[in-house]
């Protein structure tokens, strides 16, 4: 769609072919770059398709179309086309009952289906005690509708979303990295323009995690602690309400993800035989740090043993065809490793070199090792097993889980070797104090 303004804007007529189900889509895309009067022909062609019959069936039905669209004078609305009307923004959209309220911001779009947190005057206010900087500092424009992400609108969305104002430096530090950072909102990881159901995926290190409280243990991924489920659902919603990006719309996921509800952990630095994350990427050990990939699929699978092989075998046998892996292993496999030598690098080394995929079933352009000399496009000419991961720093390895025999993978998603990924967290100089009023926050079971 973008290449299709861009040619127009050249006064040359155009005619996009979509999928009868990206119209919204499409209209999105067109809108956004300011020229919502591009035409647009549905067809029947199933996506990606690579039957002939039903590629040339959808054509041959659409060539009409396509020829009138193309050949057809413009009309007067396409001339001057309507804009949607910008309301003037105000401070109270709405006064009720929790349940009224809830019911008003999810007819308006505004939620993730689940309830939230009135954003009120004095909850926001409180929000904005977790940052220095003013209400109204601007950090960018966030993709796709180009979103102004103030701070402000981002400390609405914390409160929405049942956040602590001790988690706003992390969430004014993510939203800096999905401006910055290449897995942003761009290429094959964008959340929005893509049938993928790539979800956000956040890792916390430094020193704030254990401030915050933030999971790395027994049941990481799973619900029951505030900081991991809150800070992962803002930023949902921060995407969402902020960038623009709604379901069937701009997020055109095929099967969508349970884990845009939320996707947070924190690497177990303390427990691990091997140097975090954050310094690998460069960054002190002492600095906090939130880094972002978007992986589109979560597994855990069980070894057959406890030493360095049999993980290994379990790890190679569970990696399917993709471009990007971050690999979680418990402390007890992490120790493990360690002791019969391989650090994060070996481990690298050791997998690419193991896991070997025939050539002709590879797609170059998600990951594939293709020699120079090949046609990038296609493997024809290539025999033989190649591995899977044509890169190390496409294989991402953290400490995380609590103690039992189960590896994690988080499939896909990630920056291209050598791009920004990671995010500093900055503080405000109350931080000592905030910290102190909210580490209490902590759920306590009863002893049955």
């Amino acid at each position: 769609m973008y290449d299709a303004v861009s040619i127009e804007d050249r006064q040359k007529p155009v005619v996009v072919l979509a999928n009868y189900g990206f119209a919204n889509d499409a209209e999105s895309a067109s809108r956004a770059k300011g020229m919502p009067g591009v035409r647009v022909v549905p067809t029947k062609v199933p996506c990606e398709s690579t039957v002939i019959e039903d590629i040339e069936a959808g054509i041959d039905e659409a060539w009409n179309d396509i020829v009138a669209a193309i050949t057809r004078p413009l009309t007067a609305e396409e001339k001057s086309p309507k804009t949607g009307k910008v309301e003037t923004p105000i401070r109270i959209m709405f006064k009720g009952t929790l349940e009224e309220v809830n019911r008003f911001f999810y007819r308006r779009g505004w939620t993730d289906g689940l309830p939230i947190i009135p954003p009120t005057e004095e909850a926001v206010a409180e929000m904005l005690t977790g940052t220095d900087l003013p209400a109204d500092f601007l950090l960018g424009k966030l993709q796709s509708r180009l979103g102004k992400a103030t701070i402000e609108k981002i400390a609405i969305n914390a409160v929405m979303a049942g956040a602590l104002p001790t988690y706003l430096p992390v969430l004014i530090a993510a939203t800096i990295n999905l401006l910055e950072s290449e897995p942003g909102f761009n290429g094959y990881t964008t959340y929005g323009f893509s049938t993928g159901s790539w979800a956000p995926f956040w890792i916390i290190n430094g020193p704030i995690r254990n401030q915050l409280n933030i999971n790395n243990g027994s049941g990481a991924f799973s619900p029951g602690n505030i900081a991991n489920a809150t800070i992962g659902r803002a930023m949902g919603l921060i995407i969402k309400n902020i960038g623009g990006v709604r379901k069937s719309i701009e997020d055109m996921g095929v099967m969508g993800n349970p884990m845009k509800y939320t996707m947070v952990i924190a690497e177990n630095e303390e427990e691990s035989p091997w140097e975090p994350l954050h310094v690998e990427l460069g960054f002190k050990k002492d600095d906090s740090t939130i880094c972002l990939s978007f992986p589109q699929s979560y597994l855990q699978h069980y070894p057959p043993g406890t030493d360095a092989a049999s993980v290994f075998q379990s790890v190679i046998d569970n990696m399917p065809r993709s471009m990007r892996y971050t690999i979680i292993f418990n402390p007890a496999y992490a120790r493990n490793l360690n002791r019969e030598g391989f650090n994060k690098e070996k481990i690298r080394k050791h997998i690419i070199e193991n896991k070997l995929v025939p050539a002709a079933q590879m797609r170059p352009n998600i990951g594939a090792f293709v020699p120079p000399q090949a046609d990038q496009r296609s493997t024809e000419g290539i025999t033989g097993l190649v591995p899977l991961i044509r890169d190390p720093r496409f294989l991402r390895i953290i400490v995380g889980g609590g103690p039992g025999a189960f590896v994690a993978h988080l499939i896909g998603g990630g920056a291209t070797p050598g791009k920004k990924e990671i995010q500093k967290i900055e503080l405000p100089k109350n931080w000592d104090s905030l910290v102190a009023k909210y580490k209490n926050v902590v759920p306590v079971y009863a002893k049955y």
